[in-house]
């Protein structure tokens, strides 16, 4: 895998303004924010996207998002947070480092929601059909 930079930012050979780490995550503001306080969580264990992570690093750096962004939305004054993340070229993924973003939110309106699509008849079905087809266990 190639070094990206928040692979940088973990071995501190570039600076961040981190805001929380612990063994195996850390956090940093983003360098770019859509908002004052967006933060990003990523695994000091490099691993491109969900693809390809393993289950104790993703367990990490959820647990990571879910202790901090309380933290992100009270010290940014927000009333709310966005937690997304982008898992490949086509869904917007920039860094090929996993990360999570939260994103302070003061008004829904600052935000623009995904638009919405309809179903055709039994395209809801098929497509169900598909996604429990390639599910491993």
């Amino acid at each position: 895998m190639e070094e990206t930079i928040f692979m940088k930012i973990i071995k501190r050979e570039i600076p961040a303004e981190i805001v929380y780490e612990d063994e195996l995550t850390l956090a940093f503001l983003d360098i770019a924010p859509n908002n004052p306080g967006h933060t990003l969580v990523v695994p000091k264990k490099a691993t491109q996207n969900v693809f390809d992570v393993d289950s104790a690093t993703w367990a990490a750096v959820l647990e990571t998002v879910r202790k901090i962004a309380p933290a992100v939305r009270d010290g940014a004054g927000a009333t709310g947070v966005n937690i997304q993340s982008n898992h490949g070229v086509d869904a917007g993924q920039e860094v090929f480092h996993l990360h999570i973003h939260i994103i302070p939110r003061f008004t829904k309106k600052e935000f623009q929601f995904w638009p919405k699509i309809e179903y055709g008849p039994g395209e809801a079905s098929a497509v169900a059909d598909k996604i429990r087809a390639n599910i491993s266990t």
